[in-house]
């Protein structure tokens, strides 16, 4: 009964169209956000023993590739970079076994990682500036 539905290459783009801008819309967000909070950003950084100095990279690689992701450029590289560095966030910021809010936090990271992962693998779709490219 569903084998045509999840056979079908428009909708299978477009959930690929519509994963991409889900998963971009947080990094793109939080990347801006932490140029506006810059201070208590680098305070935040400082408290979990992360210096504050890479916090210039931290942005750079949320919005860069937040956009990277959100148009399908260089997709899976891309991906694989904000899967490491989510991953990353969570081992550094949110695992606290005995805090539930943070362990929630880093259990979101999990599934963050693992939707950049399943883009890494599947690539960005046809919608995208990687596959008009390859054109």
């Amino acid at each position: 009964m569903f084998d045509n539905l999840f056979d079908n290459p428009a909708l299978n783009n477009a959930a690929k169209l519509a994963a991409r801008i889900l998963l971009a819309a947080i990094f793109i967000q939080a990347g801006f956000g932490k140029i506006f909070g810059y201070a208590g950003t680098s305070a935040y950084m400082a408290s979990a023993g992360v210096p504050g100095i890479l916090l210039p990279l931290v942005i750079i690689v949320e919005l860069i590739g937040g956009l990277m992701i959100l148009v399908g450029y260089q997709t899976r590289l891309a991906a694989l970079a904000l899967a490491v560095f989510t991953l990353l966030a969570a081992l550094l910021f949110h695992f606290q076994p005995g805090n539930a809010m943070q362990m929630g936090q880093f259990m979101k990271n999990l599934a963050i990682a693992g939707g950049f992962l399943q883009i890494f693998a599947t690539g960005p779709g046809l919608w995208s500036v990687d596959s008009r490219s390859k054109g």
